[in-house]
């Protein structure tokens, strides 16, 4: 094909090869926003449930996605001789643990796992902290997150002691003999256990995801640039320039 004196005929192998760049960056850009809008959504229900005043936790055996985000009270005995620290947590600057522990829910088959809150490591890694232990009856509140669950195990051997590198709802509950809901509650209420509970409250993190889409659809617009320069050219350039 030639128009102004410009004529355009690339490969077919060009053609392909570009075809194909250009389909996977515009398939990541739509996914990128895909997950923006995703974690947009999942902030507004975070909004609107803050507003709710505490639900109770049912007895019975509950599905994440209908609590989570939400302010839920559970009221039990915790199993303070199964408390884990989850490693590599910071609070402003400073490195130290998340402490979890299981409370069994009273008149119920069911334990949930608390994130009671943070605690320094101190200067010895070597020594772990001491956690007060809450005795007796109590009432916890706090908000339902998402545990995070390891997807892919090295070994079928699991021993980690005290310290997790971070929580396996499954593997947990495996290691505790105990029968746990599938969510993870961040206390909120403020006992005196020298634990902090300064859960942050970050935006949705969207930005980043449309930052990333924006980048992905760039590329894609690039290449087809790219292939637009290589593959166009002036005819009968040697007549002309004689």
């Amino acid at each position: 094909m030639i128009v102004f004196g410009y004529r355009f005929k690339p490969q077919l192998w060009a053609i392909i090869i570009s075809a194909i760049f250009v389909l996977i960056f515009v398939e990541l850009g739509k996914w990128q926003l895909s997950r923006a809008e995703e974690k947009d959504t999942q902030y507004k229900r975070l909004e609107e449930y803050a507003r709710h005043p505490a639900i109770a936790l049912p007895k019975s055996l509950v599905k994440l996605e209908d609590f989570q985000f939400r302010e839920v009270e559970i009221e039990g005995e915790y199993l303070a001789e199964q408390t884990i620290l989850i490693d590599n947590k910071t609070y402003k600057g400073r490195a130290g643990y998340h402490v979890i522990t299981p409370l069994k829910i009273l008149n119920s088959g069911f334990s949930v796992a608390i994130n009671r809150g943070w605690v320094a490591t101190g200067h010895n890694r070597e020594i772990l902290p001491d956690i007060p232990e809450m005795k007796g009856m109590i009432k916890v509140t706090g908000v339902v997150a998402s545990p995070e669950v390891r997807t892919l195990e090295l070994s079928d051997s699991i021993n980690h002691g005290k310290v997790w590198d971070k929580l396996d709802l499954r593997s947990y509950e495996k290691i505790i003999g105990v029968d746990l809901q599938p969510i993870l509650i961040l206390q909120k209420d403020k006992f005196n256990d020298g634990l902090v509970r300064d859960w942050e409250k970050n935006d949705s993190g969207s930005s980043k995801n449309y930052g990333y889409a924006m980048q992905w659809f760039s590329l894609a617009i690039t290449t087809i640039i790219i292939f637009l320069v290589l593959n166009v050219k002036r005819t009968n350039s040697k007549n002309k320039s004689a």
